[in-house]
């Protein structure tokens, strides 16, 4: 494979494991590694300066959330995105940040209350102003935070490990950004159940952002 891995800085305090997969993982967002280049365990570890047991240990991860395919002796590679997995990932996304609103909704603190408001704000700005990249890009800060206010350690752990294919997966992809997700209304109706701390409101709103409700 070409060079196309920044080496890693080993320092104290450092889980080199996660350094691993959060690089590959990266390279696979940003184009450097593109859909279906092979991947060799020995090349990868070769660039970012490591041994090949974290970068195993990554792939192993990364194939979990499907950015990785690996064939049993054959081949390890990036892989391709298509629509049903574009569209899978997107009820994924959906049921699962609809959990999380209604779980942080019950508990978190009046600070992070204000900082999710403040987040769906921008969120319907931009469904206001049509820009969808913009439109995911909130979304995706909001959740983040939704997230974090659940004050759960299962939830804060998955979702970091499932982000990586939630951002290739879904950013730019049409039909999420679009229908019927562009609907101001509808997130203005999210922003004020988070705002009333409605959580059972929350959930379902998002839901039927996304068509599932």
């Amino acid at each position: 494979m070409p060079a196309t891995l920044s080496p890693i800085d080993v320092t104290d305090g450092m889980i080199l494991g996660d350094a691993v997969y959060e690089e590959i993982g990266a390279a696979i967002l940003d184009g450097r590694l593109q859909p279906g280049q092979r991947l060799r365990d020995v090349d990868v570890a070769t660039q970012l300066g490591v041994s090949r047991t974290p970068v195993r240990e990554a792939l192993q991860r990364l194939e979990r959330f499907g950015l990785v395919e690996v064939a049993v002796g054959r081949y390890t590679r990036v892989s391709e995105i298509d629509d049903q997995l574009r569209a899978d990932t997107a009820e994924f996304t959906a049921y699962f940040m609809g959990n999380a609103l209604r779980i942080a909704l019950q508990s978190c603190s009046d600070e992070q209350l204000a900082e999710l408001v403040s987040a769906v704000d921008a969120v319907v700005a931009a469904a206001a102003s049509d820009d969808a990249l913009q439109l995911f890009d909130s979304s995706t800060a909001m959740f983040v935070l939704a997230t974090r206010a659940t004050g759960n350690v299962v939830f804060t752990t998955f979702i970091r490990e499932a982000s990586l294919a939630i951002l290739r997966n879904l950013r730019g992809w049409q039909p999420f950004l679009t229908c019927p997700l562009a609907r101001t209304t509808g997130y203005t109706t999210l922003r004020d159940c988070i705002a009333a701390r409605d959580g059972a409101g929350a959930e379902q709103t998002l839901r039927h952002l996304h068509g599932l409700a």
